[in-house]
């Protein structure tokens, strides 16, 4: 499966869809997408092949750690993620996969900051803060 930016200067290949699909409603979340939620599926490094140029934001996140955007430097798509909480795993937005899925969020965390019409009725796993796991 392949994840591309806006102009497709930025993309990455995984195996396929994973069931590891988090969505997270921390304003650092909504700042990054524009949206009232961030969602990614995860995958370990090792499977994703990453090809073209990107530019690097870092931020820290609200349990200490640190959180790398990586984004498209032409469009500004960010098309992969990773942080110090989930070390082994990047994160890639599933609204930029190129073709139709069934990936679904199983996990929302974050929902003290949920808008609160947006309801994700696929996660089986909800907490308010961050997981902590």
């Amino acid at each position: 499966m392949k994840a591309s930016c806006q102009c497709g200067q930025l993309h990455v290949t995984v195996p396929g869809p994973t069931s590891s699909i988090v969505v997270c409603h921390c304003i650092a979340c909504q700042k990054r997408t524009g949206s009232p939620f961030g969602e990614a599926a995860y995958y370990p490094h090792d499977q994703v092949n990453i090809e073209g140029a990107s530019k690097q934001f870092t931020r820290p996140t609200d349990l200490g750690g640190t959180f790398d955007q990586f984004f498209c430097e032409e469009c500004g798509t960010t098309v992969f993620m990773r942080g110090t909480k989930n070390p082994d795993v990047t994160g890639i937005p599933i609204g930029l996969f190129d073709d139709a899925h069934m990936m679904q969020p199983i996990r929302s965390v974050w929902e003290d900051r949920r808008h609160p019409w947006v309801e994700i009725s696929t996660a089986t796993q909800h907490f308010p803060r961050a997981r902590v796991d």
